[in-house]
């Protein structure tokens, strides 16, 4: 049996994990373990003189596992295999215990967290010893990409793809290309037209050659994996097609909140009361009037419709401070004597020339009125005849802690944005994940914001979240690099962790079939077992914990190094009693 010699090193983050934990103390009490060699602790073991701290005593001291005492797995898991690589020992015969996030970041109490550490380093160095040397897999990268949306990402994306040499599959749901930008007059915080810059793209797109454009397009399904996937369409009238690709780029945005569904601020009962889509076509046919043509002289816009409240969604949408912005001066260069009230709850002018933009519309003798979500949102209701307009807002101004009442002959309310409808059907043909609004979620928010747990699957723009032009076409370049990337080196690793079958003691029942997140096991019926396709699988472990007669497991997360962690995690427990 061979021999586990295990170092084990336990960082610092600096004062990260210090602070709260003696990780000198961890490093002493872990060293005395059994199979445990080395035992130090070092102040950025994440750092190059860290990880060569590493190298170096695998090489001394022959060492055939190591455990890593810092911060999420998430976050440096790769870094650490990489010095293991480069030491020429397997990087599966490594641990990561999380004493960062689990412990100095959670607690209060240094004795406590000092215990709870120990009790995790151990728990790996435990596991750790059973962990079994795993291989590298490869699959050749088709060059083609895929590319769902025809809003300004998913075009960005397919025309920097199509200029790189690449051919490109662009699939719109709707019957033109353009997205949400399509129906916008000006663009903030400069007040360039959206034409200008989505034109422009949208001609290239239909008339490049390597650019292949499927309109009123309905994905029937997409299988296989990174760089081998495939997908049956129906689009351009009843035409179907198969089309076989090797990365998938998600850009299906979002849609506007509808305010009649909750019957907020009287849109649907009272005329002159519209939302910013409503009013943008006004503002691209050049007429500012209420429903009977009439000029208004007081034009209320109301923020956060639908947005940052807790009844309908929590979050911020983002754009809608800056829309109402870029509407007060559109209306006060129209419309040079009407009054314009921005009523909002918090003004966020964040971003490149949005915070001047804010300065130079309070000059334009816009007033703006601040109201407090907690205490309820403005009511409007229809003024009485003679009065000087159209609606009363019944407001408390915050800032001067008054009730008022605002004229208004016409309201915008600035609707914030919420997941499209079909965004449950786009997860399943693509296999992502969404979050509890319905977005689709990332691999990781800060150092991975474009790629998902689906290799060769990437989202950008506004299906991933609210945001604006500018951060969603940094988002689809962002994406390019990455598909760019994997079709010059032709092929590209996969997971190596995948769950296997023990065809002896599979009953045939299909339940591992059947809870497989990632569609990455099928039936074989001439056999009467289950099948597990290894490039497919990610190792998640749903299968093992359904299957009933314990017939399939994952590979690096095997009974014995489950249970053995377990037993490591006690024992510290059992020597404290």
């Amino acid at each position: 049996m061979e021999e586990k010699r295990i170092g084990v090193y336990v960082c610092w983050c600096g004062t990260n994990i210090a602070k709260m934990v003696d990780v000198e103390g961890v490093a002493e009490e872990v060293g005395k373990l059994p199979d445990v060699v080395v035992s130090k602790n070092y102040k950025y073991m994440c750092s190059d003189p860290g990880q060569e701290l590493i190298i170096k005593d695998i090489k001394e001291h022959n060492l055939n596992r190591v455990v890593v005492s810092a911060c999420s797995p998430r976050i440096h898991e790769l870094t650490f295999r990489k010095a293991l690589t480069n030491a020429g020992l397997n990087p599966y015969m490594f641990e990561m215990a999380n004493i960062r996030e689990q412990v100095s970041w959670v607690h209060t109490d240094r004795k406590e967290a000092t215990k709870k550490a120990k009790s995790l380093v151990t728990a790996a160095v435990a596991r750790v010893a059973w962990h079994e040397a795993l291989d590298k897999r490869k699959v050749d990268i088709n060059p083609a990409s895929m590319i769902i949306g025809g809003g300004i990402s998913g075009l960005s994306a397919a025309l920097e793809i199509a200029d790189a040499g690449k051919q490109v599959y662009l699939i719109e749901k709707e019957a033109r290309l353009g997205g949400h930008i399509a129906d916008v007059d000006l663009t903030f915080p400069y007040m360039v037209p959206a034409a200008q810059i989505l034109g422009p793209k949208i001609k290239r797109a239909e008339n490049h050659p390597n650019i292949e454009v499927f309109k009123e397009a309905v994905i029937e399904e997409i299988f296989g994996y990174v760089g081998n996937f495939n997908a049956e369409i129906k689009a351009n009238g009843s035409e179907s097609r198969s089309l076989e690709f090797g990365n998938i780029i998600v850009a299906t945005g979002l849609k506007p909140f509808d305010p009649s569904s909750v019957d907020l601020h009287g849109y649907g009962k009272l005329p002159n009361v519209v939302t910013s889509i409503e009013f943008e076509k006004m503002l691209q046919s050049g007429k500012i009037e209420t429903r009977d043509g009439k000029e208004p002289k007081n034009i209320a816009i109301i923020h956060c419709v639908g947005s940052r409240n807790n009844d309908y969604h929590e979050y911020c949408s983002r754009t809608c401070c800056m829309l109402g912005l870029k509407y007060a001066n559109q209306i006060k260069t129209a419309l040079p004597e009407t009054h314009v009230y921005e009523i909002y709850a918090d003004m966020r002018s964040f971003g490149k020339g949005c915070e001047e933009l804010y300065d130079a519309t309070a000059k334009r003798k816009v007033m703006f009125l601040n109201f407090d979500q907690r205490e309820g949102i403005p009511q409007i209701t229809k003024a009485n005849p003679g009065d000087c307009c159209e609606m009363l807002i019944d407001m408390k101004e915050r800032l001067s802690n008054t009730q008022i009442e605002v004229p208004a002959d016409m309201v915008v309310l600035l609707v914030g944005m919420e997941a499209r409808e079909d965004a449950k059907e786009v997860a399943h043909h693509v296999g992502v994940s969404k979050c509890g609004n319905d977005f689709f979620i990332e691999r990781h928010p800060k150092l991975d914001p474009v790629a998902t747990t689906t290799d060769g699957v990437y989202i950008v723009g506004s299906c991933q979240g609210p945001k604006d032009i500018t951060d969603s076409v940094a988002q689809a370049r962002a994406a390019v690099a990455r598909v760019l990337a994997a079709i010059c080196q032709e092929s590209g690793e996969v997971e190596v962790t995948p769950a296997v079958v023990n065809e002896d003691i599979c009953c045939g029942c299909q339940t591992c079939v059947n809870v497989c997140p990632y569609t990455a096991i099928s039936y074989d019926e001439e056999k009467n077992v289950s099948v597990v396709n290894e490039v497919l699988c990610k190792g998640c472990g749903t299968c093992g914990s359904a299957c009933p007669t314990g017939a399939i497991r994952s590979r690096h997360f095997t009974d014995h190094q489950i249970l053995s962690q377990i037993k490591g995690l006690m024992r510290t427990e059992m020597q404290e009693v």
